[in-house]
């Protein structure tokens, strides 16, 4: 046996040795062919697992596409260049009461409730020019009970892998869905600004509450003036009541002048208009703290009107000078009239908050120190806005927190202080009224804020 016999394991007997004795062809060239054969059954048996691989990607693919247009809540259906429906998903299958089989190879045309239904879609079927963006169009469909359901559809052309047009993909919701949902997101934005309206509305209850001992006092002014003056006057009436009986009884003159005398009527009738002048005095003075404070703590109605915001900062600095606890210097000389577009009531809440913290800051640098607390403010006209700022000479504000300070509940205060919601709500106040609320550590100490509105030119309300 030669040596290529023996290395391909051929005995001397096999068929093939006898072949090629016979044929004359030489071992080499068979052990070639045998060698040609095993590689070649070698890439088949590759390529078939290969093919077999291919088909299972093939498969999770079929699947997950599947799963997809079976989990759309949108109603989908892919028909041919001729309108005959080829693919469809369960939503469309639900709406129209009809299983995928039933729907394959119908005319799309079938499922349209209406002549002009029919007819938009004949005419983007025929348009050779139609964009791969799709177009909108509004079609009905006919449901499972045979009833017509708008739908708001994009229609958008399938193109082959040649470029060619190969057919349409239908994609809409019925309009009643997109109504309810634009009705539910209606009713919860309404809800939401019912709920911001009363956080301001609780949050200036809870600036008002901390005016109430101030206020207390500045009503017990004017009431115990009116009370003294009301008491005199009582006193007067009664005096007078006796000296009418008397003339009414006809006592003689001399005895009605000997009363007159001890009653002290000449005195009590000089006295009444001033009496009397006092007392409306006070009653007026009381009225215009009540009222007062009925502005501060009504519910806004969201009207705008010319306001000088001079005015504004001193009516909060009165109402919170009534509960300060601590005296305060305060830097403050009002100049010309600063006048914005906007709620009295809302921008005084806004700088009645800015004074309260500033206050508060300054307070507490004055008891660790020894010193006098500082507010300076200022408000002034620059160009087209109406600009006011206000630093107070406390510790200010750590760098961490300056980007933090104007977010809801956020409070560097003790618990129990504060609620973390008067800045953010300033904040979102000013920004209704198209201005700017920033805050900043000054050069010279302490935090500073500035408010940045417009500047209108309309003349305030007298108030």
């Amino acid at each position: 046996m030669s040596d290529a016999r023996k290395e391909a394991g051929i005995a001397p007997d096999h068929p093939l040795t006898a072949r090629s004795a016979i044929d004359g062809v030489d071992e080499a060239t068979w052990l070639d062919v045998i060698q040609r054969m095993d590689e070649v059954y070698s890439q088949l048996v590759s390529d078939e697992i290969a093919l077999e691989q291919k088909n299972v990607e093939l498969e999770e693919s079929q699947q997950f596409i599947f799963s997809i247009m079976s989990a759309m809540s949108d109603v989908l259906l892919v028909c041919n260049e001729g309108g005959e429906i080829e693919e469809t998903n369960a939503a469309l299958c639900e709406l129209v009461g009809r299983s995928d089989d039933q729907l394959h190879g119908m005319p799309v045309f079938a499922l349209l409730a209406d002549a002009d239904s029919v007819e938009r879609m004949k005419r983007f079927l025929a348009d050779a020019q139609a964009s791969r963006r799709g177009q909108a169009s509004e079609l009905n469909l006919v449901d499972a009970e045979g009833r017509p359901v708008p739908v708001d559809a994009n229609l958008t052309p399938r193109f082959a892998r040649n470029g060619r047009r190969a057919g349409t993909v239908v994609v809409g919701r019925p309009t009643a869905e997109l109504k309810r949902a634009y009705h539910e997101l209606r009713e919860a934005h309404e809800a939401l600004k019912r709920a911001q309206q009363q956080l301001l509305h609780s949050e200036k209850m809870a600036s008002l509450g901390r005016l109430v001992a101030g206020v207390a006092h500045e009503l017990n002014n004017p009431i115990s003036f009116v009370l003294g003056n009301v008491h005199a006057l009582k006193k007067y009436g009664e005096r007078m009541g006796r000296y009418i009986d008397a003339v009414h009884a006809g006592v003689s003159g001399e005895a009605l002048a000997d009363l007159r005398e001890r009653l002290r009527i000449e005195h009590a009738l000089a006295d009444l208009p001033s009496l009397i002048e006092g007392t409306v005095e006070g009653a007026q003075r009381t009225a215009d703290i009540v009222n007062g404070l009925k502005r501060f703590s009504a519910m806004d109605t969201g009207s705008r009107e010319a306001v000088d915001l001079n005015a504004v900062i001193d009516r909060a600095l009165h109402w919170t000078g009534k509960g300060r606890a601590i005296p305060v210097e305060l830097h403050w000389q009002p100049g010309e009239a600063c006048i914005v577009q906007g709620s009295a009531g809302q921008l005084q809440q806004v700088v009645m908050n800015l004074l309260q913290n500033a206050c508060d800051a300054a307070g507490t640098a004055g008891d660790a120190a020894g010193g006098t607390a500082r507010l300076h403010i200022a408000c002034a006209v620059e160009g087209d806005r109406v600009r006011m700022t206000l630093r107070d000479n406390g510790p200010g504000i750590p760098e961490q927190y300056l980007s933090r300070i104007f977010e809801p509940f956020f409070t560097t205060k003790p618990v129990g202080k504060g609620t973390g919601l008067g800045l953010s709500i300033s904040y979102g106040i000013v920004e209704q009224h198209g201005g700017r609320l920033s805050a900043r550590n000054h050069p010279e100490g302490g935090a500073e804020f500035t408010l940045d509105l417009p500047r209108s030119t309309d003349s305030p309300a007298s108030t």
